[in-house]
């Protein structure tokens, strides 16, 4: 199998003209420079680092809430609404938010899975026969991490997570926690630690920073979910120059899980260059998930999204980075590969 057209190359994304040929295996074999007549853009599909996809059946439910009031347990709204909801309507409701994520070129989801291992199990259902990989950083229990991919700590302010925090370290399993959403008084708890990554850090302090810095943890932002929720937003130069950032969507019931979105909303509120935005959103939420995909180079697993930059909206860009970060969406899907037998244009 292979792909022409403006191919978006390495943790640079050089853009050269040319062709992707994947193998039986569904890695990349090749990138080969050369004259195409292709007008498509191929860049790695995206990893949503930081998702929370059961909400999905509240969605816009929480107009004017603060934070607590939205998701604060046990009785915040979202745990009403899921309290009230059968396991049908939630599993079905999930399956409709990871189909968007799958047409709107997302390769896999890092989920905040709550429900214990039968939250795990859900998840699991509502992904069954779909292409995008959802992983569930359960919480709950240590049966429910071992059930799932990782853990998902909520914040050290609820828990002080050290025996989950030991767990993961023994199953070779990622650990990550909440902090500085609302304030910094969980920061220095959620670094002692030691996670593997971090998610939101809205309000850290200098101290914070040097930290971070030295603890060498990366950091999962999510603009616009902290936008809405009125707590702010993240220094993400600051956090930039010292540790490696990736990009989530948070709360289905608040924004919609899309990456370009995300990513738009990021570019035009900081000062970050297109490419590390794009870094952001693909490679290194990869990394935090030990992923073999997120990058176009040869031996890595084919996870391409082909954009249509002869659409109506991307005609005429000059830079295909900058489009791509500032101006693509999912109407520019031409078609989303996922490796072996995966590959499948996308449904009008």
């Amino acid at each position: 199998m292979e792909r022409t057209g403006t191919i978006l190359r390495g943790p640079e994304f050089d853009p050269i003209e040319g062709r992707v040929v994947v193998d039986d295996e569904g890695r990349i074999a090749a990138i080969e420079e050369e004259s195409v007549e292709s007008d498509d853009i191929i860049l790695p599909a995206f990893v949503n680092a930081h998702t929370h996809i059961g909400d999905s059946i509240a969605k816009e439910a929480g107009g004017g809430l603060s934070l607590e009031e939205l998701v604060a347990p046990p009785d915040g709204l979202k745990h009403r609404l899921l309290r009230a909801a059968d396991r049908d309507e939630l599993v079905s409701a999930m399956r409709r938010s990871l189909s968007f994520m799958e047409q709107a070129g997302t390769a896999a989801c890092l989920d905040f899975r709550e429900g214990d291992v039968e939250g795990v199990r859900m998840l699991e259902d509502a992904a069954d026969g779909l292409e995008v990989d959802a992983l569930s950083f359960a919480r709950g229990s240590v049966d429910a991490m071992r059930a799932g991919d990782g853990f998902g700590a909520s914040g050290a302010n609820d828990s002080e997570f050290g025996d989950e925090r030991a767990a993961t370290r023994e199953a070779g399993k990622p650990f990550g926690i909440h902090a500085g959403e609302v304030d910094e008084s969980d920061i220095d708890p959620a670094l002692d630690l030691e996670p593997d990554f971090l998610v939101h850090m809205v309000h850290p302090e200098p101290r914070h920073l040097e930290r971070i810095a030295d603890q060498e943890v990366p950091i999962v932002v999510c603009p616009r979910s902290n936008l809405v929720t009125d707590v702010g937003l993240s220094p993400y130069a600051e956090l930039a120059e010292r540790t490696t950032l990736a990009l989530g969507t948070d709360n289905v019931m608040l924004n919609s899980p899309s990456m370009f979105r995300e990513m738009e909303f990021l570019a035009k509120l900081s000062a970050l260059p297109a490419d590390e935005i794009l870094r952001m959103a693909t490679l290194n939420g990869a990394e935090i998930a030990d992923l073999e995909y997120g990058l176009l180079e040869p031996g890595r697993e084919a996870r391409l999204l082909v954009l249509d930059g002869d659409s109506d909206n991307l005609a005429g860009a000059r830079d295909p980075v900058r489009a791509v970060v500032r101006r693509a969406g999912v109407d520019d899907v031409r078609e989303v590969v996922y490796g072996v037998g995966g590959d499948g244009e996308r449904n009008d």
